[in-house]
């Protein structure tokens, strides 16, 4: 793991100013103390970042939990939901123990893209606003309805109006565009003129401006107010430090509410974990492959220290993970060492952190919402048929304008469908051939498969033979045959009769002229299926 140093470190630092401000803004947009966040930031880091498969994963506080904590918080009181964060751990590792982690592989590669894709632009739209000091919102709130009942595209429209208007935070956008200067030209530039731009990544230098900006800003018309600068809680003493953390209520482990709670937390953040998971491995450029149910076990271990702690629940995050990918990370090492950088600066530097403008960190934001986003991958997406392009565009559309969770389940929902219509078009082929003696020959090939979605495509094609045909039909490419189609052909048969349309059933078992049953043909109890394997 320490071979890796070299890339690991600097990119823990990018992830770092990174999950910072996203720490902080996902406690309050969950109605929960600031430092519950940087709490669940610190454990995701260094205890999930140890335990966990995945070499590049970065986890910490979701925004997709934000609304489910808000809401818990308000009916429970914070000391009772810690319970069920704690009791959520543990229910993770159940999952865990019952190899529920396949369940990742599950979810079709258009809608990972699509998932990609719709966080990377929710993550530019929600920037833009802090870019130039206008959004007091919390920076973690990635959903489409905001705590102020304004919504993304609002909050959008005010920035832009009043970029118009020339009413922005002058000093907040001069920051910014000397932070995305910077960036740029570190990335494109500087990176290839030696090891020392390598190391020294652009995020930390135009950090490191944005703050010699404030200080010297104070008193001159560029002063950026403190509703756009980071705000850690500063502790006035070890003890007011230590009085931050909050502790677990298990006296009312006995209320059914923090069960429902518990069970929701676990569900909800072992999908977005194993989503994120198939997302970040799809992003390696190295391709390693997670083991899915050890980063349950992982993120279960987590989240029950992080509820005894005083922390929000933990998941892994599609953010953080990007950016740490981006940054060159190679190991799980830089995601333990950004957990300590919260750590060490939470204790120490606080102060200086409070310096920090957030319209710098919203420039570093933006490039990772960019690679995210790129719009070279809509058109790869496009190319590849509708098939593809459907799922994935409607899963960005469902995240951009409701949340993650809802965008992944649409998604979801249209990649199924369009799975049944490729069942139903592809049940059977038809071969029309030549009429000789008086009759239609026609062909009918079953695929390897035929299953009850397939019903309505072979009924109708059944269905609408002429009279006076000879069907050949032929089963002998198929493995599994539903019952449901063996009734079918069944009815069939007695209607054939009637139609004067003789039938040859071609199978591995031989030919058979008029099968007086396909029921009694395949020796098949009620109700049962056949391998023709």
């Amino acid at each position: 793991m320490f071979k890796t140093l070299k890339n690991d470190l600097p990119a823990s630092v990018v992830v770092f100013f990174v999950a910072l401000p996203l720490c902080l803004g996902i406690a309050l947009a969950s109605g929960a103390p600031l430092f519950s966040g940087l709490i669940a930031g610190i454990i995701g880091g260094i205890v999930v970042g140890a335990l966990s498969g995945s070499k590049i994963g970065v986890s910490g506080p979701a925004a997709g939990l934000a609304a489910i904590v808000f809401t818990a918080i308000q009916d429970l009181g914070y000391e009772s939901f810690l319970v069920a964060v704690v009791l959520g751990g543990v229910i993770q590792l159940i999952f865990g123990l019952l190899k529920a982690g396949v369940i990742g592989y599950y979810f079709p590669s258009s809608v990972i893209k699509g998932m990609l894709t719709g966080i990377g632009i929710i993550i530019i739209l929600k920037q833009i606003p802090h870019f130039f000091g206008m959004d007091k919102d919390p920076q973690g709130d990635f959903a489409f309805l905001q705590i102020d009942g304004e919504n993304t595209f609002t909050e959008l429209l005010k920035a832009i109006n009043a970029l118009i208007s020339g009413n922005v935070s002058v000093g907040a956008t001069v920051v910014a565009l000397i932070a995305m200067v910077i960036l740029l030209l570190w990335s494109n530039v500087l990176s290839k003129k030696g090891k020392f731009f390598q190391i020294v990544q652009g995020p930390l230098v135009a950090v490191a401006v944005g703050i010699i900006f404030y200080v010297l800003t104070l008193d001159t018309s560029l002063n950026i107010s403190m509703d756009h600068l980071v705000a850690v809680p500063v502790p006035d003493d070890f003890d007011s430090f230590l009085g931050q953390f909050n502790f677990p209520e298990f006296g009312a482990i006995t209320n059914p509410a923090i069960w429902v709670t518990a069970f929701t937390i676990a569900l909800v953040a072992s999908l977005e974990t194993l989503l994120c998971v198939e997302a970040t491995d799809k992003l390696d450029p190295h391709k390693n492959v997670t083991p899915t149910n050890k980063e349950l076990f992982a993120q279960g271990t987590g989240n029950i220290i992080s509820g005894l702690i005083g922390g929000l629940p933990i998941t892994q995050v599609i953010v953080r993970s990007s950016a740490n990918i981006q940054s060159g990370g190679r190991s799980k090492l830089s995601a333990i060492i950004h957990g300590f950088l919260l750590l060490i600066s939470v204790i120490l530097i606080p102060t200086l952190l409070n310096k920090i403008p957030l319209s710098v960190l919203a420039a570093i934001l933006f490039i990772v919402g960019y690679k995210l986003a790129k719009p070279a991958l809509f058109k790869k997406m496009y190319d590849l048929g509708w098939k593809q392009f459907i799922p994935f565009t409607v899963t960005v559309l469902g995240i951009v304008f409701i949340d993650l969770l809802y965008g992944i389940g649409l998604g979801l929902l249209v990649g199924i469908i369009v799975i049944l219509l490729k069942s139903y078009q592809n049940s059977h082929f038809l071969h029309i051939q030549d009429k000789s003696n008086g009759k239609h020959r026609i062909k009918m090939d079953l695929a390897e498969e035929v299953t009850f979605f397939n019903k309505g495509a072979i009924l109708k094609e059944l269905d609408s033979l002429p009279r006076d045909t000879y069907l050949e039909l032929d089963v002998t490419k198929t493995r599994y045959l539903d019952h449901d189609i063996i009734e079918i052909l069944d009815d069939f048969a007695f209607k054939a009769k009637e139609r004067n349309i003789d039938i040859k059933l071609i199978s591995k078992r031989g030919i058979v002229e008029n099968p007086p049953s396909f029921i009694e043909f395949f020796q098949l109890r009620p109700k049962s299926n056949i391998s023709l394997s």
